[in-house]
């Protein structure tokens, strides 16, 4: 089934894209890790310009964050106090992001930009988690028991306007999560992902907090950012296509929860070497596609609608170009509606379930 990306001005295969936004979402559940890192590199091995799919599976990151943020919010896993304080510096990064992106698109470079970002970043994300998993599976063998010490203390740790963060029981600067809002809010503006592979590791070993509280904190940063990075992407470049957002939500948050079922059976270290291996793999892909493949240049970013697109089609490329704003804030409300739905929908079945087996809720 072909349907074309009025606003992308691609046609893309509808099975094929749900197909693919599935078993990415999968994979993101199994392995507890953002799928942003897979999905945009597959929509650009697709087809689908590199800007183009940046700002898309921001949006969709959007959904599914909202869906696993409310989870942890129920179960009260998540410290507000802290979360605030990275999203206050995501914002402010964000911004510089979306003008940093500004500045590569109108040299005409943001494509290779986007690339050689997610090939360096996966090789070097993979390698060190190949590295992990390998030593976690040799000390497991080994019945090997090594007491690691969290909270190490940096340069960082000595920054002024220290206060307490009850929940998390720290006493750390407020510039540190400030700072790492920062980072990661130009990371998400360039790459659209949620920033989760920086996020979580800084929660825990820089700023100390309890890992129970991370996942749960790192989702709900990840909801204003995303949604932050989805509004600006509609605003200055009207790269947000909602007919692929919407195949992308669906894909993905039914993936997510199927996923996360299975990585509850599952070792974790042999889970990190899968993971480090996919990620190795899809970036020596990226650097092969990039520095060695033969033929037509990738599709750059277009301005002119070139098929007929129908009805819902031409509203959606009107609405883009005459209402940018408006165009971008829906993206984002439907992207929060579809997350909230999919957690109420898991926790409703997780509640059913749990009356069937005289079990307690596991949502």
């Amino acid at each position: 089934m072909e349907v074309y990306l009025p606003i992308a001005e691609v046609q893309i295969n509808v099975v094929l894209v749900l197909f693919v936004s599935y078993i990415i979402g999968f994979m993101s559940g199994l392995f507890g890790v953002g799928g942003g890192f897979l999905m945009t590199p597959f929509l650009i091995f697709m087809g689908i310009p590199p800007a183009y799919a940046v700002a898309n599976e921001a949006n969709n990151i959007l959904a599914s964050s909202t869906s696993g943020s409310l989870t942890h919010f129920w179960k009260k896993t998540m410290d507000l106090k802290i979360g605030w304080m990275i999203t206050s510096g995501g914002l402010f990064g964000t911004a510089l992001g979306i003008v940093t992106f500004k500045y590569f698109k109108d040299i005409g470079k943001i494509d290779l930009i986007i690339t050689l970002s997610y090939m360096y970043v996966l090789a070097i994300i993979g390698s060190l988690m190949l590295r992990d998993g390998i030593m976690e599976i040799d000390r497991f063998k080994k019945k090997v028991a090594i007491k690691k010490k969290l909270h190490t203390h940096y340069w960082i740790h000595g920054l002024p306007f220290r206060m307490r963060f009850r929940k998390s029981q720290v006493y750390e600067s407020a510039l540190v999560p400030i700072i790492l809002g920062l980072i990661v809010g130009f990371i998400a503006a360039i790459m659209g992902v949620g920033g989760a592979f920086l996020m979580v590791p800084a929660m825990i070993y820089l700023i100390g907090m309890p890992t129970k509280l991370v996942p749960g904190t790192s989702l709900f940063v990840t909801i204003f950012i995303t949604g932050f990075v989805t509004i600006s992407h509609a605003l200055s470049f009207q790269t947000i296509d909602l007919v692929l957002v919407l195949i992308l939500i669906v894909g993905s948050i039914a993936g997510v929860h199927s996923g996360q079922k299975l990585g509850q059976k599952l070792q974790g270290s042999e889970l990190k070497t899968l993971l480090a291996l996919l990620l190795l793999g899809v970036g020596i892909f990226m650097a092969y596609d990039t520095f060695f493949r033969n033929g037509e240049p990738g599709i750059s970013i277009a301005t002119d609608v070139i098929a007929e697109i129908g009805f819902f089609g031409n509203s959606v490329y009107n609405m883009s170009v005459k209402y940018p704003i408006t165009y971008g804030i829906s993206s984002v409300f439907i992207a929060l509606i579809a997350g909230v739905a999919a957690s109420f929908l898991r926790k409703k079945i997780s509640l059913w379930r749990s009356q069937r087996m005289n079990k307690p809720a596991m949502y």
